[in-house]
């Protein structure tokens, strides 16, 4: 066990970013209002980044968080400003400016000044699979790192399965399903039975009202093509 009283470690987490189009915090409110009545139980109290490369004026940038902040999302960091008066505000209010990266997890946008090209970062080889033969109850979580997921039972609803890999659930799949979640944009959900909260392939998602009706409830196959999410029966 280590002597010192903290450890700092690089890590990764799967983040959603507002992009902002309007600087009308009433207007925010009301259309974040409405993404968050679609998966209540997915958005409530989730972090977020956000965006305001669209933003180009300077605006009021403590009413926006405070409209942001009133659905319930919690901001972690703010991207894409450009204003010197705006970083100022945006510095004021404690939280930090972000440098987003290439598109990966958090389908983010380009970064403000060019830089050199990066490599690719590698995606972790799938080595294994991660295997459970129980139900998934509402509240729970399984993550299967660096691996495929497979689920021989039903996903409640309230519950969320997230891997590196691909995810197979046979049976009711209800919940927030998450394949591809390091960035492995080849990973894909396989199921018998749609009918979940959200599906998310590497940071491309639906949420429960955008998975096509003909395929609600039916066995089906999801990828991403051309950077969307598409969908095709399970034969």
């Amino acid at each position: 066990m280590s002597n010192t009283p903290i450890e700092l470690k690089g890590s990764s987490f799967t983040l959603s970013v507002v992009h902002l189009h309007d600087a009308r915090p009433e207007v925010i409110r009301q259309a974040l209002e409405d993404k968050v009545a679609q998966a209540p139980a997915f958005f409530r109290h989730a972090p977020v980044v956000v965006n305001v490369s669209n933003l180009e004026e300077f605006t009021q940038w403590r009413a926006i968080q405070q409209a942001i902040m009133s659905v319930g999302l919690r901001i972690v960091g703010v991207s894409g400003c450009k204003n010197p008066q705006f970083k100022a505000a945006i510095d004021q209010s404690g939280l930090p400016l972000l440098t987003e990266g290439k598109e990966k997890i958090a389908r983010a946008m380009p970064v403000e000044q060019p830089k050199p090209a990066e490599p690719e970062p590698i995606v972790s080889p799938i080595t294994k699979t991660r295997m459970i033969d129980t139900p998934v109850r509402s509240g729970q979580r399984i993550y299967a790192p660096n691996c495929d997921l497979i689920v021989t039972s039903h996903v409640s609803a309230g519950a969320e399965l997230i891997a590196d890999g691909n995810i197979h659930v046979y049976g009711m799949m209800r919940g927030r399903v998450l394949a591809g979640a390091g960035g492995d944009r080849e990973a894909q959900v396989f199921c018998t039975h749609l009918a979940a909260e959200l599906v998310s392939i590497a940071g491309e998602y639906w949420l429960s009202d955008q998975i096509p009706a003909e395929f609600y409830g039916k066995a089906a196959r999801m990828r991403l093509g051309d950077g969307a999410l598409t969908i095709q029966p399970l034969n």
